[in-house]
C-alpha cells in the first residue's frame, strides 16, 4: 500500500494526482484520499479546516474519480446520427423549409 508521506513527497515534487496514480499504480482517487484522509468525492462537506490539509483542493476534486465532461455533439458518430435523423424527418425539413404540407 503506497503511504501518505509517499503521496505528499510526490505532490512536493510537482506530480499531479494523475501522474501519482500512474507511478504508483493507484487510482487518483485513491492517492487523494491517502494524501488528505479525505475522499475526492465528498463534494462540499469538508470544513475550511479539512481543506487546508497538505494536498487537498479547495474544489473540484470529484474529477480525481469521475470521468472529465464531454460534449457528445462533438463525436463524429453522434453528428452522423443526428444528420440521419435529420434526413428522415419529412415533417421537420418541410418546417424549417417553411413549407406546409
Amino acid at each position: 500500500m503506497v503511504s501518505k508521506q509517499t503521496v505528499l513527497d510526490l505532490l512536493d515534487k510537482g506530480l499531479d494526482y494523475h501522474q501519482i496514480a500512474a507511478r504508483t499504480g493507484i487510482s487518483a482517487g485513491t492517492a487523494y484520499l491517502i494524501a488528505t484522509g479525505m475522499p475526492a468525492d465528498g463534494g462540499d462537506s469538508y470544513t475550511r479546516e479539512m481543506r487546508q490539509r497538505p494536498g487537498a483542493f479547495q474544489s473540484r476534486s470529484q474529477l480525481l474519480v469521475h470521468p472529465a465532461e464531454e460534449n457528445p455533439t462533438e463525436k463524429p458518430e453522434v453528428e452522423s446520427w443526428i444528420k440521419e435523423r435529420v434526413a428522415a424527418d419529412a415533417q421537420m425539413r418541410s418546417a424549417a423549409h417553411g413549407t406546409h404540407s
